[in-house]
Formats: C-alpha cells, sequence, structure tokens
C-alpha cells in the first residue's frame, strides 16, 4: 500500500480516489485469494463514489495483479 502522504506526489490522486483501475501509471497491485472463490467481486472504479462488479476474470482484462492470501502476506 502506498501511504497516504506519498499518495497524491506519486500518483497524481488522491486518497479516496486511488484504484488500480483507471490509473495512468500501474503499479504492482494484489488482490486477497479468496476472490478465486466469489461468482464476482466488486472494485473501486477508478473515481470517488463508483464501484465496478465484476468477475475475477474480468478483472485480467483491465488490469494486472497477482492473488495473495492477504490475510498471512507479512511484509518484511
Amino acid at each position: 500500500m502506498i501511504r497516504e502522504k506519498e499518495l497524491l506526489p506519486l500518483t497524481g490522486y488522491v486518497h479516496g480516489g486511488c484504484s488500480p483501475v483507471g490509473m495512468k501509471k500501474s503499479f504492482p497491485t494484489v488482490v486477497d485469494s479468496s476472490s478465486k472463490e466469489q461468482e464476482t467481486i466488486m472494485v473501486s472504479g477508478g473515481k470517488i463514489g463508483c464501484q465496478v462488479e465484476l468477475t475475477l476474470q474480468e478483472l485480467t482484462k483491465v488490469i494486472s495483479f497477482q492473488t495473495v492470501d492477504v490475510s498471512t502476506a507479512v511484509k518484511k
């Protein structure tokens, strides 16, 4: 996760309006592995107040990401 104070200078986006969907620059993105068990998932549409419901397969057409078990991922 990008720290809030670094967000605007690094991405050009403000907190709450920053999503991998629609960003001008690509950043490493992870999606929790539990999403594989869901028929659809909800993601931020890249604009404050905009959410998009889609399948994980559809998301692969929009952004590049890795699925990771976020609950056990530890920053070392």
